[in-house]
């Protein structure tokens, strides 16, 4: 089976759903004379064709990002171009040129979705392309979610709730183990950042909190780093400055191996927003290292990854005292960090393997 996958960009752009992109196209990609071949988009510039891990990728021309969408007239001429030798096509929303490019030029292939989330913040750029969206879902064999909640809370995926196959996000547990090596870093981690220590990670964008957090650090006994970049970094930053709190909070740029960050925090956090935080794969990286997580309450798949009272605390969005709060009770008690924590890897071990993910994914494409 010849396979399309579509999504806005590839790695080495760094996101949840370009994590899951990568992983189902490494998997799948010569698995049983199965093909997967990649469409994406560069950020800004010329096309680019190449392969990542043996997985060929082409990344069509754009003259740049706007409203979190690639702008980029060669996407759909390389669309066309490679939809026709395609026996399925597997697309991931948001995109809308996706659906826009399925709905002109490959309406009769067969096709499945991943819904990450619905748009958030672009909504009258939704209404536009709703239209292609609906019409892509109606033709959808299956409709993969990483989440119960999305089911019930997206008014979108409602009307197609026959359709949706939960399948959360898994982890491979073996690269988390806490080797000899991992310690090592660990412990310079430790060392170097101070402890009590608290981990976030994430792209530094509107929608994933960290203003909350640093507002939260005030009156917490306990050092703070941050794990990412983007357009948010110099924002932070001053912030953290005005706030007097430079010598307790660190930002650093994104590293190639979390393991030994998770492992060297005490507690991992996730203070996100708004909605566009679906599930959090962080959530679960850290939840393999046996840690416990701080998380919010969204009306998404976010509370549901790590759950309030067994393996973390969740609070309210948007409200730092409450994630002050929740902060000081798990560093100050070391027993209910032990506890969550092995909850939290044993959660993991029954619901969020790569190995469960991936048996379901395949039996539902091979259904298709």
């Amino acid at each position: 089976m010849k396979i399309l996958q579509v999504n806005k960009l590839y790695f080495p752009w760094i996101g949840g759903v370009e994590t899951a992109v990568q992983d189902i196209a490494e998997h799948f990609h010569g698995r049983d004379g199965w093909i997967v071949q990649n469409l994406a988009c560069v950020p800004k510039g010329s096309r680019l064709e190449d392969s990542v891990n043996g997985v060929p990728i082409c990344r069509a021309g754009s003259s740049g990002m706007a409203l979190g969408m690639p702008l980029s007239i060669d996407f759909f001429v390389q669309f066309r171009k490679r939809v026709q030798d395609a026996d399925l096509v597997f697309l991931h929303h948001p995109f809308p040129l996706a659906f826009m490019a399925y709905w002109i030029f490959g309406r009769k292939k067969r096709v499945v979705v991943w819904y990450h989330s619905d748009i958030v913040r672009q909504k009258t750029l939704a209404k536009i392309f709703n239209p292609f969206l609906f019409f892509t879902l109606r033709r959808a064999g299956h409709i993969f979610v990483s989440n119960r909640t999305l089911v019930g809370t997206s008014k979108i995926l409602q009307r197609f709730s026959e359709k949706c196959r939960v399948i959360y996000f898994g982890v491979d547990a073996e690269k988390f183990a806490e080797t000899e090596s991992v310690k090592r870093r660990a412990d310079e981690i430790k060392r170097r950042f101070g402890t009590p220590l608290l981990l976030s990670v994430g792209r530094l964008v509107y929608y994933k909190g960290f203003s909350y957090l640093i507002d939260a650090m005030k009156g917490v006994d306990a050092n703070l780093l941050i794990v990412g970049d983007g357009v948010l970094k110099s924002e932070l930053l001053e912030k953290i400055e005005k706030e007097g709190l430079s010598a307790r909070i660190t930002i650093i740029d994104p590293v190639d191996d979390l393991v030994a960050y998770y492992h060297a925090c005490d507690v991992f956090v996730l203070p996100s927003c708004e909605p566009s935080e679906v599930f959090g794969i962080v959530q679960i990286e850290a939840m393999a290292c046996g840690k416990p997580v701080v998380n919010t309450a969204l009306p998404t798949g976010v509370p549901e990854v790590s759950e309030s009272g067994k393996t973390g605390i969740t609070v309210p969005p948007k409200n730092s005292e409450a994630l002050r709060s929740a902060i000081k009770r798990l560093v100050e008690d070391e027993s209910l960090r032990i506890l969550y924590g092995h909850a939290a890897k044993r959660l993991v071990s029954e619901r969020y393997t790569k190995k469960t993910f991936f048996e379901k994914l395949e039996m539902f494409l091979g259904k298709n």
